[in-house]
């Protein structure tokens, strides 16, 4: 690929993270329920699980997953049920009326936020397939490795600016008080997204 070609490639890989999903929704929620240091934190334990998966698929583990159908399903499981627990969460506090936070939105220490935020990325195991496939598309197959943490760095940085700037955006004061003046119908279409997600996870195909 040339210059121009790699840039709309990256324009394109910030579109696709930053498009409603687990991810996104989740640095939402926490920004606005826990503010923008919890909202930091959470969005760096999904940069963690999204640099699990893409150094992961550099190494060519997510041809060992397609040649292992077993592994794929068991962490398409786990991240579906996941994905469930949380429009579970949210769908409830749509329905309250004294719940003033959304659901979606991760508390605790600091330590226990990383960690939901890497359980978010690290249990769709559509993440290495996808960068998997954009390795096969921009790359040839002898390429080196050199050039596969090349594409890997010059994408993650990408990813890093879409969701550490979420975490900074849904921690502002304004944005804050539209969600409050809307709570009801933000929670019901974060439940109706999260339950869109395990539903496309479950029915994925390896291909």
């Amino acid at each position: 690929m040339n210059g121009p070609e790699l840039i709309l490639l990256w324009f394109g890989w910030l579109l696709a993270g930053g498009s409603p999903g687990p991810a996104t929704l989740g640095i939402a929620g926490t920004s606005m329920t826990s503010g923008r240091g919890l909202g930091v934190v959470f969005a760096l334990g999904i940069l963690a699980g999204s640099a699990f998966w893409g150094v992961a698929a550099a190494l060519g583990m997510s041809a060992i997953m397609l040649a292992n159908a077993w592994v794929f399903e068991v962490i398409r499981y786990a991240g579906a049920c996941y994905l469930l627990y949380l429009a579970f969460k949210s769908f409830r506090s749509a329905l309250s009326k004294t719940q003033p936070l959304m659901q979606a939105g991760q508390s605790g220490s600091a330590t226990k936020v990383f960690v939901k935020g890497a359980l978010i990325h690290l249990t769709n195991p559509k993440a290495i397939l996808s960068w998997g496939a954009v390795y096969a598309v921009v790359l040839p197959p002898s390429a080196a490795t050199q050039d596969l943490f090349s594409l890997f760095g010059f994408l993650y940085a990408g990813s890093i600016l879409v969701f550490v700037g979420y975490a900074f955006l849904f921690s502002t004061g304004r944005v804050v008080r539209v969600y409050a003046q809307a709570r009801h119908w933000f929670e019901f279409a974060f439940a109706a997204l999260f339950g869109a997600a395990a539903v496309k996870i479950l029915t994925a195909k390896l291909t």
